[in-house]
């Protein structure tokens, strides 16, 4: 059973997890749960097992932005182009994204296969900069629950919380600990193939 979600006052941490892109089903179904290598029309890429969709906790815990509350999300996380004004420069990332692939003992070393995500989406309030929000995702998961499907997840989950459908530390808490289980919540029970011209609001 996973741990309640604490907020750390101090560091602003939540206890969170996170995920990543899709891959064909008809691909997925012919590995394990541990990943392996997909090709398709002579192209090969990574795919991960399950158990890497999810964020190590001790790596990344999560970190929410304090100056965005439930308040005033009509003037932050609502207002389009809010994430643009606040996301941090691709340098930054980019550093933080080859050490994390270090740290979290990935055996594929190409920085593509991965993206450097936030675990509480900017959208949703997250902190833009603390690397305890921040981990390499990779793209390709076993089932399709790669980086595309939690980047639905997020979409979905902003217009709930900006509809006041969904409280913001509702929705904070919900795809921090679990976001498979969360995108089974409020997207739908399988993951489905990326769009190919997919928005991405984070």
């Amino acid at each position: 059973m996973r741990r309640p979600l604490a907020f750390l006052s101090a560091a602003c941490l939540l206890s969170l997890a996170g995920g990543l892109a899709p891959v064909p089903h008809a691909l997925a179904n012919s590995y394990s749960n541990r990943g392996g290598i997909a090709g398709a029309q002579g192209r090969y890429s990574v795919v991960f097992g399950l158990d890497q969709a999810l964020p190590k906790r001790h790596l990344t815990p999560g970190a929410i932005n304090p100056a965005v509350t439930q308040g005033n999300i009509r003037e932050t996380i609502c207002v389009r182009g809010y994430t643009k004004s606040i996301r941090p420069p691709e340098k930054y990332t980019e550093a933080l994204k080859r050490r994390g692939i270090h740290q979290y003992g990935y055996t594929d070393y190409r920085v593509r296969d991965y993206e450097e995500d936030h675990l509480v989406s900017l959208e949703l309030g997250g902190s833009p900069t603390n690397p305890h929000n921040l981990w390499p995702e990779p793209h390709h998961v076993i089932g399709g629950w790669g980086s595309f499907a939690k980047d639905r997840l997020e979409n979905r989950l902003h217009t709930l919380v900006c509809r006041g459908r969904v409280p913001l530390a509702q929705a904070q808490r919900d795809i921090a600990n679990d976001w498979i289980a969360a995108y089974k919540r409020y997207v739908g029970p399988a993951s489905s193939p990326p769009r190919r011209h997919h928005r991405r609001v984070d």
